[in-house]
């Protein structure tokens, strides 16, 4: 089997052919929407996160309108999403950040968006690959993590380090979209407990292949 560097091309190259409109599955129309579903879809399906949006996104339209919630009726709000304690208090507390240093905006910029309560390198991507379509990174959710070791692209199992390895060899001009890709190849067929290889567009190209079917 190649190694990495020699594959990643082709890789891509399939998985636009099976993927040709790949984005984020969470729905959002502002910078702001996409923070808060992305905050809101840790441990939780995009899913269940597009189920509580629309209504949560007709209440809270501005940075100011969060950082006002009460705690709360926040977390009564977003409660469906698992964990609503911490992330009541993470969109409130990056809500009211953005208020006072950034002028209610959402900012635009890696070194800006990581400086955000409850906002790491992962949230971040996908708020500037969806909203302001900038590659700064590559998004590491479940899906990435896994898939990167079944390919053999990264051998780490920190997300921030598997991000450093698949930037080493993905071209930058595929940064956008690369998350998204595994992410629904990940969904549709590499799935966590039982991959569907031998129907698999990657399975040529894949090193794990014959662990799963000898």
């Amino acid at each position: 089997m190649r190694n990495a560097e020699e594959r990643i091309v082709e890789i891509i190259k399939v998985l636009r052919q099976e993927y040709p409109s790949s984005r984020t599955a969470l729905k959002h129309e502002t910078p702001l929407q996409i923070l808060v579903a992305t905050i809101l879809s840790a441990q939780c399906t995009d899913e269940r996160v597009n189920q509580i949006t629309p209504s949560l996104f007709q209440k809270y339209k501005t940075p100011a309108d969060f950082a006002g919630a009460k705690q709360e009726d926040l977390e009564k709000e977003i409660r469906p999403t698992g964990f609503f304690r911490n992330k009541a208090k993470s969109i409130i507390q990056a809500s009211k950040k953005m208020v006072e240093d950034f002028g209610g905006q959402v900012p635009d910029s890696m070194e800006e968006l990581i400086t955000l309560p409850g906002v790491a390198r992962k949230t971040a991507n996908i708020v500037l690959s969806s909203a302001y379509k900038k590659a700064e990174g590559i998004a590491v959710d479940v899906h990435v993590n896994r898939l990167s070791r079944r390919l053999d692209l990264s051998r780490e199992k920190n997300p921030d380090k598997i991000e450093r390895d698949l930037m080493a060899i993905v071209p930058k001009e595929d940064w956008l979209d690369f998350n998204y890709m595994l992410v629904n190849h990940g969904r549709k067929t590499c799935r966590a407990r039982k991959p569907l290889c031998p129907s698999c567009v990657l399975n040529h190209l894949c090193p794990s292949y014959r662990e799963f079917y000898p």
